[in-house]
């Protein structure tokens, strides 16, 4: 069954991020009803954490060293992990921004799958190749300013290049944002930037 993998990346059922999502979500299913849509909750999912055996296992595995039991238990974590996004055909991501980037518990989560030999290897002669199939992504995401037209008042989005750019090590570049913004200040601004967005995303869901 085709799959779509949908990371949440928002603590609050009704943040704009998660509003966005489901709007995309409703119009996917309408047209594609036989996909499969896993939801991975970042907030309710145990995320290991980047520390211990499972640093030690990078390292072993970059220098072409055998693990430990610890350490192939920890890096078992971080292959289903990859394992599940990388059997997904389409992917959706819907995050806020945080302090200008992203959340900490979305770092986590990159922190462990970007790892050698489960999504990119290194090549001394090439460099650093991505090793996951390219596929279409679509990442939602809602800060207070105004980034979809410009008007952030001097604020830095470091969220959008830090996405495109992670994504695109491991093997997605085929990646469209849709961003939500303001969501903090006057209630006008607020109400016509998600319709907008809202209007986008029923769009772009029936194309994906």
């Amino acid at each position: 069954m085709a799959k779509l993998l949908h990371l949440s990346c928002s603590p609050r059922a009704d943040s704009e991020s998660s509003a966005g999502a489901r709007v995309f979500l409703d119009g996917f299913r309408q047209v594609r009803p036989d996909w499969d849509i896993d939801v991975v909750d970042l907030w309710r999912e145990r995320l290991p954490e980047f520390a211990g055996p499972i640093v030690e296992a990078k390292y072993a595995r970059m220098k072409a060293q055998p693990f430990n039991d610890a350490q192939r238990d920890s890096f078992a974590e971080a292959e289903r992990m990859a394992l599940r996004f990388s059997l997904a055909d389409r992917v959706l991501i819907s995050t806020p921004m945080w302090n200008f980037s992203i959340p900490y518990k979305l770092k986590q989560w990159f922190d462990v799958i970007v790892q050698p030999g489960l999504t990119f290897r290194f090549d001394p002669s090439l460099g650093y190749l991505p090793l996951l199939k390219d596929r279409p992504t679509t990442v939602i995401l809602a800060s207070g300013s105004d980034f979809a037209t410009g008007m952030n008042r001097g604020r830095i989005d470091m969220a959008t290049p830090y996405l495109r750019e992670i994504l695109r090590f491991i093997g997605i570049s085929n990646v469209r944002f849709v961003p939500i913004g303001p969501t903090t200040g006057p209630q006008q601004p607020i109400e016509a930037a998600r319709e907008r967005a809202h209007q986008h995303l029923a769009a772009m869901a029936a194309n994906f």
